[in-house]
């Protein structure tokens, strides 16, 4: 790493002594560029959020969920295909709708680069579920603890803190300096692997105002003793995520700075960032979480002091986030198979040829189980009409095929994602576009990962002029597929 231990230490103490850097003028908010394709903040219905993750099917769940974390995200797409992450309360939370609507539009206002903004909310009944922006590329725990093809380099690693510093500053500056529980699981990657705070996080998980769900060992001092949360505990919370990036591991403030007082750097510091960063920064890294770990609040730093200890430390500014993260740049697209250069192509006819030869495989695990009703005469006629349309498509009758799946369907008894995307293609074949989508999205809410479904709607949006949604659909058929490939 080139640090020399004495020298390291001796700095890092004799820094802490001269306290924080000077602050800088205010960094810009940037909010003429921030989030301008954003819609204002919206009030769903139980119905579309429904609709939207596929029935809140377990395959959309993002979470880890249980006793332990009873609310659980879901990821979703709404009907524009904005994809959205759904957080749903337990039943027993926020029992009071008015107090739940006005805190979620409070945080529904904020607008920041830096954030998972928060999209909207629904409050029906027992229900209370929270929209934002989706995140593809998982949290910072799973970069940093749980890495698969490379470890978080130095210069990303700073990259969060700051993006995070600058986050805090900006919800500050907002009247929002709370936030619940803050680690690294409410760190998020989007598209360009750009970290962002989740806005999750600026709602009690509960009514009884609960703020941490996380082992008591990393909950600021203040909380344990008074169960309230100030922003000065975000502070401390920082502090804890300075740890984790410095250490690449969930380490308990406590133990840390026992190491740092016995100067045991090789116990701190991740060893996969050897030769990566010098003493000077890895003194200041360590001051700064010192400070944050103060036991006092009001010896903690606030978020304006930490973006100006921060900015001087960047390191690779030109490099994207995605390439320091290793991930695929923004907008790049698997080499996609015969059936998705066929929707790309919106060659009807290919598409007819690949679903007529793939059946209905795919429908095992998705139709429901039938009781001896399905032996009744009425239950026969059901399954002769699905033989019909079957029949009627095998032999390009689109508009045969049309009336015989909407028998089958209509009765009810059966669930097929393939009678729902075989009927989509004949609407496309019929110039009906507006009904193949909607027959489409029917197949993904029965199956929610599978690809024809997604790859079908990109053509519906195409043959709609929603271009860009289509693209985006396409996008999202080709990685489905892709998982399904690498699994069998």
């Amino acid at each position: 790493m080139g640090c020399q231990c004495s020298k390291f230490w001796v700095c890092c103490w004799d820094s802490e002594q001269k306290g924080l850097v000077v602050e800088p003028p205010s960094v810009e908010n940037e909010e003429n560029s921030e989030a301008d394709d954003l819609p204002a903040f919206h009030e769903y219905t139980i119905d579309q959020l429904r609709m939207a993750t596929s029935g809140f099917a377990a395959e959309n769940i993002v979470s880890e969920h249980g006793e332990k974390a009873p609310n659980v995200v879901y990821k979703g797409k709404l009907e524009n295909q904005r994809r959205i992450a759904v957080k749903r309360f337990n039943k027993s939370a926020w029992p009071d709708a008015r107090q739940f609507l006005e805190e979620a539009r409070s945080v529904g206002q904020l607008r920041n680069h830096r954030l998972a903004n928060l999209l909207g909310c629904c409050s029906e009944g027992d229900e209370r579920l929270l929209v934002a922006e989706f995140m593809p590329n998982d949290t910072l725990a799973k970069h940093l603890f749980h890495w698969e093809t490379q470890p978080m380099k130095w210069a990303m690693r700073l990259r969060v803190a700051l993006y995070l510093a600058q986050a805090l500053e900006y919800c500050t500056s907002k009247g929002r300096a709370l936030y619940h529980d803050l680690n690294a699981y409410r760190i998020v990657f989007d598209d360009d692997g750009d970290p962002r705070l989740s806005c999750f996080g600026m709602m009690k998980n509960s009514r009884d105002g609960k703020s941490y769900s996380t082992n008591l060992a990393f909950t600021p001092p203040e909380y344990l003793r008074t169960g309230r949360v100030t922003p000065e505990s975000v502070m401390y919370s920082f502090g804890t995520l300075l740890l984790d990036l410095l250490s690449g591991k969930h380490i308990p403030p406590s133990h840390a700075l026992d190491l740092i007082r016995d100067r045991n750097i090789q116990m701190l510091t991740d060893s996969c960032l050897e030769g990566q960063f010098s003493s000077d920064d890895g003194t200041e890294l360590v001051r700064l979480a010192s400070r944050c770990l103060q036991y006092e609040p009001r010896e903690r730093p606030n978020p304006k002091s930490l973006v100006a200890a921060l900015i001087p430390l960047q390191k690779e500014t030109e490099v994207p986030s995605h390439v320091l993260m290793g991930m695929p740049q923004s907008g790049a697209t698997l080499p996609l198979s015969p059936l998705g250069e066929a929707c790309l192509r919106m060659d009807l006819t290919a598409i007819h040829e690949i679903l007529e030869k793939l059946g209905y495989k795919d429908d095992e695990g998705a139709t429901t189980e039938l009781s001896f009703q399905m032996w009744t005469n009425q239950m026969q006629e059901t399954l002769n009409s699905k033989k019909k349309g079957d029949v009627a498509f095998r032999h390009k009758d689109f508009r045969a095929a049309i009336e015989c799946y909407t028998q089958f369907i209509d009765v009810g008894t059966m669930v097929s994602p393939t009678v729902f995307a075989r009927r989509s293609l004949c609407y496309l074949m019929s110039d009906m576009p507006q009904e193949a989508l909607n027959d489409a999205v029917q197949a993904q809410v029965i199956s929610p990962i599978w690809h024809i479904a997604s790859y079908l709607q990109a053509v519906a949006l195409s043959a709609l002029g929603r271009e860009n949604e289509s693209e985006v659909t396409l996008k999202e058929g080709s990685v489905l597929e892709e998982k399904k490939n690498k699994t069998a």
